[in-house]
């Protein structure tokens, strides 16, 4: 009988459930992993719900970076960070596949292998999602002097993110509030960032910019205004390269 692994949409809650995977000792051809809230009923399948276990994921962790390398580790991270229902599953069996490789730092080489292909495939949907972010994310300062951005991204890249505008700006002050999910990365001046939700921020306060933010912003869309050549106008390759649902969220747009 099949057995199907029902585990958290969470990094921690899937590395789990390939750890369980091998705990089985079964045939992986019929072991599959499923995401909570999208499960698929299959005939002669047996289900069974995985609870999130940090030690086993680290265990699950260390083995890819070890095995594969940092590099293959962040591409399994970035597709997983996307919102397709088989990633779960992709990244499974994609590495029981590398695991029989013999040359193992090619993980990624193998496109010729399904699972692999998915992961290239998601790995470089949310790679080229958060390379657009970090040029298109637009901060606003706060009336209290915190740097203050929001994006609405496809994939959960906030900890993707988060890195780069901590070593742009060490000293600063800022939040990062991903609206679709709800998440915000909160980075205290020449400390760590972490990750709250962002039930805890409250919105009186970032609604509230400075005086000079507001001159500024008034300021930064008169020069984009009046550096546009009219007749080149064209808005139809402009939102080729940059897509309405960034837009929204940059001030030159509003």
């Amino acid at each position: 009988m099949n057995k199907v692994l029902i585990c958290e949409d969470t990094l921690i809650g899937i590395f789990t459930g390939i750890y369980v995977a091998y705990e089985k000792k079964m045939d992986h051809s019929l072991i599959q992993l499923q995401l909570q809230n999208h499960e698929e009923l299959l005939l002669f399948s047996e289900y069974e719900n995985v609870t999130a276990d940090e030690e086993k994921a680290i265990k699950v962790i260390r083995t890819l970076k070890k095995t594969f390398g940092d590099d293959v580790y962040q591409w399994i991270c970035y597709a997983l960070a996307t919102t397709d229902t088989l990633k779960a599953d992709a990244v499974y069996h994609g590495i029981v596949c590398g695991l029989s490789m013999k040359q193992k730092q090619d993980f990624m080489g193998n496109l010729a292998n399904p699972y692999i292909h998915t992961i290239f495939k998601l790995s470089r949907m949310a790679s080229n999602e958060t390379h657009h972010w970090l040029g298109f994310l637009r901060f606003q300062q706060l009336e209290n002097g915190i740097l203050f951005s929001r994006i609405g991204a496809k994939s959960n890249i906030l900890t993707f993110v988060a890195p780069h505008f901590q070593d742009r700006f060490p000293n600063e002050n800022f939040m990062i509030l991903d609206e679709v999910r709800n998440l915000c990365v909160v980075h205290p001046a020449r400390k760590q960032w972490v990750l709250v939700s962002g039930d805890l921020i409250a919105k009186e306060m970032v609604e509230k910019l400075s005086g000079s933010e507001e001159d500024y912003q008034s300021l930064f869309r008169y020069f984009c205004d009046k550096i546009a050549i009219k007749e080149r106008v064209n808005l139809k390759l402009q939102q080729q390269m940059l897509p309405l649902r960034y837009q929204e969220y940059m001030v030159e747009f509003q």
